[in-house]
């Protein structure tokens, strides 16, 4: 067990595992878990890992590049960090040390609505630009001002997210007692004992990491003085009644690049492209909204097909290597986002181990493209996959 303990992490199941040692039962199961029974969150990862991989030989790779290009920014792999709710209670301000790794890692960092750090404190890392995710408001005074505080601060790429009119049933968050706006500081089920049995994030994060709010939306809950008064404020701000026509208003007010996220259907994608948005992320929200869904893997060429040479499509759900990047790219994606991958190294490690995990993707990409003959990410199609 002590052996075990020591070894140097590989992969996504060892940041996994120690991010469960490291964390709380209530926010593991909170990042690890999906919608339902799961089917969907275990098609995601077991759609990619069914994609079959074409190997070539005697091809030239003594100079690759895993480089892309995205709304005009220059990736060093086409790999983004996805926003995640509350994902800055992974570590001390995660989101700050997410952003740090990302920019040494030379991909986009998107910051979520309901992430723990502000917008504001996101921005003093570096002068390179972040994305944000924005959920609806209400009250659309409020959404105005959050996205004219993102342009002030650099947000030149907004991503919507467009698959939450209402919230995906959870098992594992009720059986904590997070769901049902309980939030995790409420009635869940562990305890004062879970904290006594993590007592490394207790003090890394519980301690030393606050404050624990909303930061992008704290200063619109009055009142607050805990995390459950802003899991209830967002849960009657959130807008179940967005349609087609609140994208054409986003469009119109939003200056910048405009990327629609939870396209899960062709002709909601083709609807995206008509409704002006710049880009889409192929996505069923992490297996964590309706499950029994399709994979964000088993959609993304049928999409693909459908609208790839009108817009820029993205994926995320499932991406656990670089090798996925390369089977993202081969089936019609120009970069993957990744949600849990990047909260689970905060958790278990930091920056450093989250900097660590950006490093193997690069590596094990490197390795894909060498052995299917696609030395250039840029270049790669559906010719490096076999053929059924």
């Amino acid at each position: 067990m002590g052996e075990s303990l020591n070894l140097l992490p590989a992969g996504f199941v060892d940041f996994r595992r120690d991010a469960e040692r490291n964390l709380p039962r209530f926010l593991f199961d909170y990042i690890d878990g999906g919608a339902g029974a799961e089917v969907t969150l275990r098609r995601n990862t077991a759609d990619w890992e069914a994609v079959q991989l074409n190997q070539k030989v005697l091809v030239d790779a003594s100079k690759m590049d895993c480089s892309v290009e995205l709304f005009g920014q220059k990736l060093a792999m086409p790999l983004v960090l996805a926003p995640v709710g509350m994902g800055g209670m992974t570590a001390r301000r995660g989101e700050v040390q997410a952003k740090r790794a990302a920019d040494a890692a030379g991909i986009p960092f998107c910051l979520s609505t309901v992430g723990i750090c502000p917008m504001e404190e996101v921005a003093q890392v570096s002068d390179k630009p972040f994305w944000f995710q924005l959920y609806m408001l209400k009250d659309r005074g409020i959404v105005q001002e959050i996205l004219s505080r993102a342009l002030a601060h650099g947000v030149t790429t907004l991503v919507f997210t467009i698959d939450l009119a209402v919230l995906g049933t959870r098992y594992r968050d009720i059986r904590n007692g997070m769901a049902g706006g309980l939030g995790p500081w409420g009635k869940f089920r562990s305890g004062a004992l879970d904290y006594a049995l993590h007592p490394r994030w207790a003090f890394d994060v519980g301690l030393m990491g606050g404050p624990h709010g909303f930061g992008n939306i704290a200063m619109y809950v009055k009142q607050s003085r805990n995390p459950r008064d802003y899991l209830h404020w967002t849960g009657t701000q959130f807008d179940s009644s967005v349609t087609w026509k609140d994208i054409a208003w986003l469009r119109q007010v939003w200056p910048g690049k405009l990327v629609l996220k939870g396209v899960l259907d062709v002709d909601d994608a083709k609807q995206s492209v008509a409704i002006g948005a710049d880009g889409m992320i192929v996505s069923n929200h992490g297996g964590r909204q309706l499950d029994g869904v399709s994979s964000s893997a088993a959609m993304l060429p049928r999409i693909a097909d459908a609208v790839g040479s009108e817009t820029t499509l993205l994926v995320d759900g499932g991406i656990r290597s670089g090798q996925d990047l390369v089977k993202a790219l081969a089936l019609g994606a120009k970069a993957a986002l990744v949600g849990r991958p990047w909260v689970m190294a905060l958790a278990a490690g930091g920056e450093a181990a989250l900097t660590r995990m950006l490093t193997l993707y690069k590596q094990d990409m490197r390795t894909a493209l060498g052995l299917t003959g696609a030395v250039n990410a840029r270049d790669v199609g559906r010719e490096v996959l076999l053929k059924a």
